[in-house]
């Protein structure tokens, strides 16, 4: 819903507003019929009144005959009125929602992603840099720059624009990858890469094998095109590279997605020798690698090992970058190198769904790379980061001293935050929520994972973050107070 709010110095009972305000929804075929309407709760907190307000309004529009409640299913709309029953019947659009092919992200998902809006909120999980980290100033000069030049405004080439990935492929040989622009692909963030390569590279059925935890669990992407995900275990070094050819063999694995830097969520840090294992495995068993390596840069005490596709001697990495973790997620560019078939069907695929990303932000991410603005400005988010993860780890060691452990992640964004025990991880969602705190839960990167949260320094101011934490341990132990023990049980979602 909007924002919008019943105009209390009105004389119309404020009941009847919200009434004329549901109403108009459905004429307007906004909400049309089978639509769910959201709980009274949330309709109170949305338009600012009690319950009892909501309540009225719903009584009145039931008897009505526009909405009704429907057992295990809430109140939906109907409208039974007598102007539709007399004209023809409108589109049942719930169900075509329901037949969509590609899936809808996880209830806990949608709430997050809506509750990130609500002021005052206290966002303990964000994984984006917080607005003061973001490079506000620089980039209107960046734009002005481009505007100054006059930049051509049409389509780019399938690929890209070719300064762009000219200026890509000089940024990764600094990282030991010799990739041509023609080997690049230019994509609206890392995320679009994954729908790509689900679109244009695998058979439906297919196995995508991946860590457990992972972030690639939390966004539909695999699953809405028919492909299975199976999780293989980390350790404090990165995947367990000792399972994989049994995994790939039971599961007819079609390819590996890893993220070795900085991992979302656990922030594990794949040593160079793991690396060496997981390429020597690879490539014996013929297994491509999908390697997400957005938060790269992001290194907060040393660099870190070279990524998998510096050692790529076979073509068998797809390498993911991005400018959405360190520039502004607001520009959407992020780039795939690979073989170059394999780009040029994803840069096919592509044009067919959107004809290429953002031309504007295109060469904004070309000034970026080709002037020196971005390591300048790494140098001051890598400092500024450090500050946070170090406050983060004083606030749970003042907090969570005896509430659980964590790692010390030596770049990214996330600490993985262990607790003593498993608890009902969708309850303790829910009162971090009401009580101004959004979480990231476990059960978001491993549906069986009911013991930890991920928490991000990267979002959250430094008083927030302290705050934030001292307000969640106590519903911590709340939560594992409650009945005096609360067992596995997860969200019901899971």
């Amino acid at each position: 819903m909007e924002n919008w709010q019943p105009d209390r110095a009105s004389h119309i009972p404020l009941h009847l507003q919200i009434k004329a305000y549901i109403i108009n929804k459905i004429a307007n075929g906004e909400w049309p019929v089978g639509t769910k309407i959201p709980p009274q709760r949330k309709l109170a907190e949305a338009f600012g009144v009690n319950r009892s307000t909501i309540v009225a309004a719903m009584d009145e529009l039931t008897a009505d005959g526009f909405i009704e409640g429907s057992s295990g299913a809430g109140t939906i709309v109907v409208n039974h009125t007598w102007s539709v029953m007399a004209s023809t019947p409108p589109p049942d659009w719930t169900s075509y929602v329901k037949s969509g092919a590609h899936s809808a992200n996880l209830p806990t998902i949608q709430q997050i992603n809506e509750a990130e809006f609500r002021p005052g909120i206290i966002r303990l999980g964000t994984g984006e840099l917080a607005k003061e980290l973001l490079p506000s100033h620089r980039m209107q000069e960046v734009l002005q720059s481009i505007s100054a030049r006059a930049v051509p405004l049409g389509y780019e080439e399938p690929k890209g624009n070719y300064a762009l990935r000219q200026h890509i492929s000089r940024h990764v040989k600094s990282l030991g990858i010799t990739a041509s622009p023609s080997s690049i692909l230019i994509v609206s963030g890392a995320l679009q890469a994954l729908q790509l390569i689900s679109l244009g590279l695998l058979h439906r059925g297919s196995t995508v094998l991946l860590e457990k935890p992972s972030y690639l669990y939390s966004v539909p992407v695999f699953p809405s095109a028919a492909m299975n995900m199976e999780g293989i275990p980390l350790d404090n070094e990165g995947i367990d590279v000792s399972l994989l050819p049994s995994c790939k063999k039971r599961h007819n694995g079609a390819l590996l997605y890893t993220i070795p830097c900085y991992h979302n969520p656990t922030g594990v840090m794949m040593t160079q020798q793991r690396r060496e294992q997981l390429m020597d495995v690879c490539n014996k068993e013929g297994l491509p690698i999908i390697e997400d390596d957005v938060y790269r840069d992001l290194w907060l005490d040393n660099p870190p090992p070279a990524p998998l596709k510096a050692m790529d001697a076979n073509g068998i990495v797809l390498y993911l970058g991005s400018l959405s973790k360190t520039v502004s997620p607001g520009l959407r560019i992020g780039w795939v190198i690979g073989p170059e078939p394999v780009i040029q069907r994803l840069a096919d695929i592509k044009m067919q769904t959107d004809y290429g990303s953002s031309s504007i932000s295109q060469w904004a991410a070309a000034e970026w790379l080709s002037t020196g603005l971005y390591e300048e400005h790494l140098q001051t988010v890598r400092r500024q980061l450090a500050v946070r993860r170090d406050a983060c780890l004083t606030a749970l060691d003042k907090h969570f001293g005896s509430l659980g452990t964590w790692n010390m992640p030596s770049g990214g964004f996330y600490i993985w935050l262990c607790l003593p025990r498993p608890l009902h991880m969708g309850k303790l969602f829910e009162l971090a929520l009401k009580d101004g705190i959004l979480l990231n839960p476990g059960y978001l990167y491993d549906k069986d994972n009911s013991r930890h949260l991920r928490i991000s320094y990267a979002y959250a101011s430094l008083t927030d973050l302290e705050k934030g934490l001292k307000r969640l341990s106590r519903i911590v132990r709340d939560v594992m107070n409650l009945n005096g023990d609360v067992g596995c049980e997860l969200a019901s979602e899971v």
